[in-house]
């Protein structure tokens, strides 16, 4: 899954936001940041999905579990479910994903909620045998306590001719990262 890591120094959330160039990612990211208001980042009990009815179905959601580093399954939206041929609720992160790209996805979510950071990406967004899929991406962190990380929501934008999960596993990719670690002046290294 790991690119190129594009860094922006003194990014702020707005630059972040801006940099999306999909119109449904940065609805998700602005709902994500009114959420937090002045928090570091916003609990998923303080997400609102009719805010974001209309991105729901490319939306994902992990929980992290910092005792055993472990991240499982909350929600897949309809189409992110069409795609792999499972809901996500559940299920641990390595049952959803490709042994041999299991830690590149590990090394990004890792990285978000150990900084904090959000993340972005776009380009080749995942491949299925000899099929790409292309569009963006981003993940954003969560925290019930509104500062200790304890989950993700994500969100995949991306043009794909057939959602067949019978067609092959679905490996994800990641092209043009672009990082924005959250506290007071930090950006992401």
């Amino acid at each position: 899954m790991c690119a190129s890591h594009f860094i922006l120094p003194n990014m702020t959330f707005e630059t972040f936001c801006t940099s999306i160039t999909s119109a449904a990612l940065r609805a998700v990211a602005e709902h994500w940041d009114a959420a937090r208001g002045d928090r570091m980042m916003p609990s998923w009990q303080q997400l609102k999905p009719s805010r974001i009815a209309a991105q729901l179905p490319i939306v994902w959601v992990y929980k992290y579990n910092r005792e055993t580093q472990e991240f499982t399954g909350r929600l897949a939206g309809d189409r992110i479910t069409r795609h792999y041929g499972k809901s996500f609720r559940g299920i641990k992160l390595e049952d959803i994903h490709l042994p041999d790209a299991l830690a590149d996805v590990y090394g990004v979510m890792n990285r978000i909620v150990e900084q904090p950071a959000l993340f972005s990406s776009r380009g080749t967004l995942f491949r299925q045998r000899d099929r790409t899929g292309t569009g963006e991406r981003i993940i954003l962190p969560l925290a019930g306590d509104t500062v200790h990380c304890d989950g993700l929501i994500g969100a995949s934008d991306y043009q794909y001719a057939l959602a067949n999960p019978d067609y092959g596993p679905v490996e994800l990719l990641a092209e043009d990262e672009r990082w924005f670690a959250l506290g007071p002046e930090q950006v992401a290294a």
